[in-house]
């Protein structure tokens, strides 16, 4: 959407509804915003201070949540702008008509820009049912769900009720159309976190959910559960799976929090403990079908539209299917298109039967189009719920380029298909429709087969979230059509990601905090896969993902399964008499071993099985060094360094550290990407345990501005605990204090649990050299008990005999 658009219709809507005009300073704040701008960068373009730019930018926020009667802020202006944008460019032919210049517009749509009110376009009738909701949220309702069959406008009722109330953030959760793609509520809890908080989960469901419980005492949040029914049983009740999503409705049932809960669904939810609201949505009334209908341009008929209203109960999205076919089919004549479809009307009273008769329609009159919608069908709508234009052309592999627009335009003209800014969904009732002829025609595993490759080719590089959610939607495509083999080379797919790494998709998903879902993904087609080359790779990401999760032995045990295969492939290669071939195999190989190996070594780190360690660096050096994996053996020399400081091998760590050092920061002049962030703090932390704080501090300071820009978390709270070592060391004691802290929370929020322990016993040490000692006692029994629960005696050991030694220097 043209900013330079948006600004000129605001020009015309502001001072017809509130006689003001936009300020210079805030027509730019809007234009800088708009591009993702933040405060202090808008002050630099303009001129001023930061904190005038804040002021006048609440004053603008304000402005416009008068005028649009709806809240509006930094985060969410250009969000809910665009979408006023669009609604107020659907009346009388505006549809989808891109105003790049109000002055070219004729007067009389001038006119009919100014007078618009944007929420009354599109949803209309309903006066009355957010009057309802209102009353029953002031007699104590923290959670309603809106009930009716599909298609009565229940989503759209509650969406527009959430975002024209005044919370400060508005959460939605799209249940999946089908119970096997029900997502788990400590998934949902976790994103909403992460995504709308920026706070990270627990381990536990129990943490996660007192985490959330806390931003709903401290914000006013809006709240959208939508499409229920798939996760209930025929009782009402959740089914077994999902019985956690019990747990969050009692958080949101708590009187002391200021949440407001909105669910949709067409069935009753019959859980006795939980203190549920319902609210029955009737259909549309006549006055309502009248004026959707007369706004797009449908030739009405009075008696007869009140015979087609009776018959569809009111039912809004039958009012859409309708109004679509009318326009597409009987040139907007609705007596004509009443009298063919009169006949049996009780028939298809409910939306399912009058979407399959609409759909059965479709496939008499446009056969390609059909075909489409069909197909469309097999998409998720879910991680991701909508689908580019790209998307729907990838279904299209059986029709001529130039008609594939044409063929979309017929899907949306009939109203079969939902449509926003170039981007598709299907209504729920349609897709499920859909889906269903899908499953029973040729075309199903083809169809999953091109969905799964468009998502696979759209994300040529992952940047952020969404990139990686987009990702991995192939491999659901590839499960529905038992393609395992397909499912696991799509995780040990690599590409570039903002750390400058070319990394598979299951390792970059992992350290973005998808852990859970790369978890379930690989369990479940690991047993599924006979290709070697993918288990052993599979095997190595497996690993991974259990040592970010503190199941260190576990983690040990798959890289072990790594190294066999991979040693059993390298035994194999020099059978061969393929030259080519068997360089690229034996690259590949030994990748995976030398990678194994330096990942056992870290893990080893934690559990402080010191020599072990070194022997495995070590090791990966005499493997890589000098050769085409020799990346691996920098590494570990930076790891080994870090090793034989704990060991107090000071010349052999001093001289290889010093090595490391060079090469880091003539790579960084060079390269400039926080792809060995990680190795660039254990450098850091090397230096320090040698004393020579000024490059330990280099490092840290390095590693922490990498950490910063590219959401590294947990390096960005190892980087800020040793710099409270330093800050410890040179008797700054309150910012060691506040680094030490800062690197606790963060380590907590991703459940680093290693990392965490150790934090909390260095944290111990510095309250110990500030001499608060009851603070030190209480951190170094946490550090204990972590350790304890990771099964790391020696790290217990070392705290115990650390804690012996001091006691001992005390004077007595």
């Amino acid at each position: 959407m043209d900013d330079e658009a948006v600004l000129v219709w605001l020009d015309t809507v502001i001072p017809s509804k509130t006689g003001e005009q936009l300020s210079e300073l805030e027509k730019i704040i809007l234009q800088q915003v708009w591009l993702g701008r933040k405060y202090l960068e808008i002050a630099d373009f303009y001129g001023c201070t930061e904190g005038h730019a804040k002021d006048v930018g609440s004053r603008l926020w304000k402005l416009l949540s008068k005028v649009m009667r709806q809240k509006i802020t930094k985060s969410n202006c250009r969000r809910v702008l665009e979408k006023c944008f669009r609604k107020a460019g659907t009346i009388s032919g505006l549809f989808d008509y891109q105003v790049t210049s109000y002055s070219s517009l004729p007067v009389e749509e001038k006119e009919l820009l100014n007078q618009v009110k944007p929420e009354d376009i599109n949803f209309i009738g309903r006066n009355d049912a957010i009057n309802r909701i209102d009353e029953l949220m002031n007699l104590g309702s923290k959670v309603i769900v809106i009930q009716g069959e599909g298609g009565l406008g229940k989503t759209t009722l509650a969406q527009q009720y959430l975002y024209s109330q005044d919370f400060d953030v508005v959460l939605e959760l799209l249940m999946a159309k089908e119970t096997q793609n029900i997502t788990s509520a400590q998934r949902v809890v976790e994103e909403w976190l992460k995504q709308d908080f920026q706070q990270e989960p627990g381990l536990e469901f129990g943490v996660t959910l007192g985490r959330l419980k806390r931003q709903l005492q401290t914000k006013r949040i809006g709240i959208l559960i939508d499409n229920l029914e798939p996760a209930l049983d025929g009782k009402g009740r959740f089914i077994k799976p999902h019985r956690n999503y019990i747990e969050l409705l009692r958080i949101l049932t708590d009187v002391r929090i200021q949440s407001t809960t909105l669910i949709t669904s067409r069935d009753r939810l019959c859980e006795p403990e939980l203190n549920i609201t319902h609210y029955r949505l009737p259909g549309l009334g006549e006055v309502a079908w009248k004026k959707y209908f007369s706004n797009r341009g449908v030739k009405i008929d009075l008696p007869t539209l009140q015979k087609m209203h009776h018959a569809y109960g009111g039912n809004a999205k039958a009012m859409g299917i309708l109004c679509g076919s009318i326009l597409e089919d009987f040139d907007g004549d609705v007596t004509t298109y009443w009298q063919e479809n009169q006949a049996d009307p009780l028939a298809v009273t409910d939306l399912k039967n009058l979407a399959a008769s609409q759909i059965n329609r479709l496939e008499n009159l446009d056969s390609q189009a059909y075909n489409l919608l069909c197909r469309l069908g097999c998409y998720r709508y879910q991680d991701v719920p909508t689908v580019p234009t790209e998307g729907l052309f990838n279904l299209l592999w059986d029709v001529e380029s130039e008609q594939h627009r044409q063929i979309i335009a017929s899907l949306k003209n009939r109203s079969l298909i939902e449509c926003n800014k170039g981007k598709y969904w299907l209504h729920p009732v349609i897709r499920a429709e859909a889906i269903s002829r899908l499953r029973d025609s040729n075309d199903w595993e083809i169809t999953n087969y091109k969905a799964a490759e468009f998502w696979t080719e759209s994300v040529q590089k992952i940047e952020n979230f969404q990139d990686a959610l987009q990702a991995l939607e192939a491999y659901y495509h590839y499960i529905e059509i038992n393609q395992f083999e397909l499912a696991g080379k799509l995780i040990i797919k690599s590409r570039n990601n903002q750390w400058g790494q070319f990394l598979t998709l299951g390792s970059t998903l992992y350290r973005m905090g998808l852990i859970q879902p790369v978890l379930d993904a690989t369990l479940h087609i690991i047993n599924h896969i006979e290709d070697d080359t993918k288990i052993s790779e599979l095997y190595n990401i497996l690993g991974d993902l259990y040592w970010i999760s503190g199941k260190i032995h576990p983690a040990i045990e798959y890289q072990q399964k790594t190294i066999f295969l991979a040693k059993q492939a390298l035994s194999d290669i020099d059978n061969k008499q393929n030259p080519k071939e068997n360089k690229q195999s034996f690259y590949y190989y030994r990748m995976l071993e030398v990678d194994s190996l330096l990942s056992i070594g870290l893990y080893k780190i934690d559990l402080w099985e010191l020599s072990e360690s070194a022997q495995l660096f070590q090791q990966v050096i005499n493997l890589a060094q000098n050769t085409t994996h020799h990346p691996w053996a920098e590494k570990a020399a930076v790891c080994l360094s870090l090793v034989n400081s704990y060991l107090k091998q000071y010349p052999s760590a001093y001289l290889l550290a010093d090595e490391c050092y060079n090469n880091i920061i003539q790579k960084h002049s060079v390269e400039k990407t926080g792809r060995f962030a990680y190795f660039i703090q254990i450098l850091g932390q090397t230096y320090v345990n040698l004393n020579d704080f000024d490059k330990a501090e280099q490092l840290f300071s390095m590693a922490l501005k990498f950490a910063e820009s590219s959401h590294y978390t947990q390096v960005k709270a190892k980087s800020l605990n040793g710099l409270a070592e330093i800050c410890r060391i040179n008797q700054d004691f309150d910012l060691a204090l506040n680094n030490h802290l800062e690197a606790i929370e963060l380590l907590d929020k991703i459940g680093a649990k290693c990392d965490l322990a150790e934090a909390y016993f260095q944290l111990s040490l510095t309250y110990e050299s500030s001499e608060k000692l009851d603070d030190s006692r209480v951190y170094t029994e946490k550090a204990i008990q972590l350790f304890t629960e990771i099964d790391a005696p020696k790290q217990v050991e070392k705290i115990k005999q650390k804690l012996l030694i001091n006691r001992l220097s005390l004077p007595q």
